[in-house]
């Protein structure tokens, strides 16, 4: 069969899909990745074929412009139960969201992607959750669909409540700014809209039982298989440290989307007394900027996560699908310092319930508190036994070439 990938143009979305396009394509099925221009360069360099659509967005120049107000009541979709929110509040949400997001990302290419499926003629397209471009191409042409998911699921969950609490409204009051969006794109295309455009008919789910939220969608779980793109193991990393290592990202200094809640140098100096092997990310950047390097600390601009944590003993990042994932598959208990943007939140809540990591908040980081949590990490025996659970409830999971046969049976039931 033909299986059409679609993503927007983000390197990390991407890097998710990866392992099972790679997994369809060795199993004998045509694969194509879809995506803004930007990103082509990226898609073939994972060994898959790529294909333009649209124009690049300006999303990160807005988000960069209007960062002080990327955390408020609009982008906080922490909560996304029907009892937690109001009508009010759930509405402007999406009003927001498809105005400065969706479209954003979608409005450029789906001419394009609609124009790929008449062409040809997919019989399975999966798509990331913010690339509605895709399930509106699908339908207009027939093809099964499916969402694969990189985050726990806020975006179905928060679709259910919003639904809800619209069933609940005045039929004069009630309004439905994604169903309205999507209806305007299908109708151009000689096409109508279903809910299943906004969730799918099936989601492929990364994340394990445990951790995810309550979904009312058809679920087909899959094994994370981290990939972090065209790397090269430095040979340091296979030397087993004489004592804990840790990994610190960027985004516990940078705090999130850029914004700098923490110096780095103070976290550096803050640990530098401990027994440990700090190994700092960082862009070189910062690195230069740096007055001094603790005696314990090894400054790199980058590694590959799943070629440094299997030795390590505790992360540090803000929130990130990538880190926050591969550190499950690898056994390694966390310490995040996200804001309430995206499932960044929801991630750090879970993993703290689970028992397997600790959070607080971005902006309450203080380089005390990096040390205090890495202490506890790695001196508290609960932290690791709750991080080797999960692990092993990772490792249980199907692996995407063991998902394939599931896509088919599902991709023959679901195409018209």
């Amino acid at each position: 069969m033909r299986v059409l990938f679609a993503t927007v143009s983000e390197k990390s979305h991407l890097y998710t899909m990866v392992p099972l396009a790679w997994a369809c394509a060795a199993a004998g099925h045509e694969v194509r990745v879809a995506s803004n221009p930007v990103l082509t360069e990226t898609i073939t360099r994972t060994g898959l074929t790529a294909v333009s659509v649209g124009t690049d967005h300006n999303i990160h120049q807005m988000f960069a412009m209007h960062h002080d107000q990327l955390e408020n009541e609009i982008s906080d979709w922490s909560e996304p139960f029907a009892d937690r929110q109001t009508w009010e509040k759930v509405l402007t949400k999406y009003r927001m969201s498809v105005q400065f997001a969706y479209q954003i990302y979608n409005d450029s290419m789906v001419d394009d992607m609609v124009a790929l499926a008449r062409d040809w003629q997919p019989d399975l397209v999966i798509w990331d959750p913010l690339t509605y471009a895709a399930p509106v191409a699908a339908r207009v042409v027939g093809a099964a669909h499916a969402r694969m998911l990189w985050a726990v699921d806020i975006y179905s969950t928060m679709r259910s409540a919003f639904l809800e609490l619209m069933a609940q409204q005045p039929e004069d009051k009630r309004e439905d700014p994604l169903a309205t969006w999507l209806t305007g794109l299908l109708t151009r295309y000689g096409s109508d809209f279903a809910e299943e455009v906004t969730t799918g008919q099936w989601t492929i789910d990364q994340i394990p039982d445990s951790l995810q939220l309550p979904l009312d969608v058809r679920r087909v779980p899959v094994r994370w298989v981290p990939y972090n793109g065209p790397a090269v193991e430095p040979g340091w990393v296979r030397e087993k440290p004489q004592r804990p290592r840790v990994c610190l990202t960027s985004g516990v200094s940078f705090g999130a989307l850029g914004g700098s809640f923490v110096p780095v140098q103070e976290i550096l100096d803050a640990v530098a007394d401990l027994d440990i092997e700090l190994v700092a990310a960082l862009p070189r950047e910062m690195s230069a900027g740096l007055e001094r390097v603790p005696d314990n600390t090894r400054l790199v601009d980058f590694v590959p996560l799943h070629t440094l944590l299997p030795h390590c003993s505790a992360i540090l990042h803000h929130g990130g699908f990538g880190s926050w994932a591969t550190a499950l598959v690898h056994g390694v208990p966390q310490f995040m310092a996200p804001i309430r943007f995206a499932d960044w939140w929801s991630k750090a809540t879970a993993l703290d319930a689970a028992g397997a990591g600790i959070y607080v908040h971005a902006s309450q980081l203080t380089a005390q508190g990096v040390r205090e949590g890495i202490q506890r990490l790695l001196h508290e025996p609960s932290f690791q036994k709750s991080a080797d659970r999960l692990r092993a409830e990772v490792e249980a999971m199907p692996s995407p070439a063991e998902v394939v046969p599931v896509l088919e049976k599902l991709t023959a039931e679901h195409r018209s």
